[in-house]
């Protein structure tokens, strides 16, 4: 073979090998991802909420509260929204809490009280009166002390029969008043703070009717008067289920420290 062909065919083996060496060293095409599609937006509306913890009690002020996007699917129709009340953090400013708000809770007129009295007055149930009677600070009167405001409870009369005690030695009586009183305050202090589960005063504010008032206030005129406290299963309930079994009207006479069940005479 002439040497020009041999020339010929060792560039053109040379130039196959360099072709071959470049395509073996081009990139691979790049795979681009699937785009990623945003979930639909949910619509809000703000709805006015506590911006801070507010206890029963607190007179509301516009720093307590803020507006805050709530999905309008949980909307109920006792949240106050900037759409239908714009002014509502002014109108709200200056109520009294009814009962504790968590921080970021919704704000509800239901718990809410407009008063220009005292606190007292504005968490009182409509048709309610307060009436104070005086306790043990030892707690001997008040389940030891671990009764506790917005417990339930039973107002136990205790005092000396002057009839009976004159036929035989001092004859002390004791008769359940009422049932299932709700305690307001025990002392001053109106709920429970810091999770203490013991709190102490001289006097226990309950929520009585006019007639339970006046009653309450005659039996403490005549005797002591003792607090019994209620489960909170029973709370609610007007009869107190150990008390069935009692003769109607029943009296506990008290002779020589032995306790005895007995009728009204």
């Amino acid at each position: 073979m002439k040497p020009a062909r041999l020339a010929v065919l060792a560039i053109a083996l040379a130039a196959g090998g360099a072709a071959a060496l470049l395509m073996s060293g081009e990139d691979k095409p790049v795979v681009q991802p699937a785009a990623i599609v945003p979930p639909p937006a949910v619509p809000v509306t703000d709805v006015l909420v506590a911006a801070a913890e507010l206890p029963m009690g607190q007179n509301i002020q516009a720093p307590d509260l803020r507006w805050q996007p709530w999905p309008n699917d949980a909307l109920t129709p006792g949240y106050i929204t900037r759409t239908t009340s714009p002014k509502g953090m002014e109108e709200i400013a200056g109520s009294i809490a009814r009962s504790g708000f968590l921080a970021g809770e919704p704000i509800r007129p239901q718990k809410l009280a407009r008063s220009d009295g005292g606190f007292m007055a504005a968490i009182l149930p409509s048709g309610m009166r307060a009436v104070a009677i005086t306790i043990d600070t030892r707690g001997s009167s008040t389940a030891g002390g671990f009764i506790l405001p917005n417990d339930h409870v039973d107002i136990i009369r205790t005092y000396r029969d002057e009839e009976a005690s004159r036929a035989s030695s001092d004859v002390q009586v004791s008769e359940t008043l009422l049932q299932d009183v709700r305690v307001l305050a025990i002392g001053q202090i109106v709920q429970e703070k810091n999770g203490n589960n013991v709190v102490t005063g001289e006097t226990a504010t309950l929520a009585l009717t006019p007639a339970q008032a006046e009653l309450v206030t005659l039996a403490q005129k005549a005797g002591q008067l003792s607090l019994s406290l209620r489960s909170l299963v029973d709370s609610g309930r007007s009869t107190d289920p150990t008390l069935e079994t009692r003769p109607e009207s029943a009296l506990t006479v008290v002779r020589f420290g032995v306790a005895k069940q007995q009728s009204r005479r």
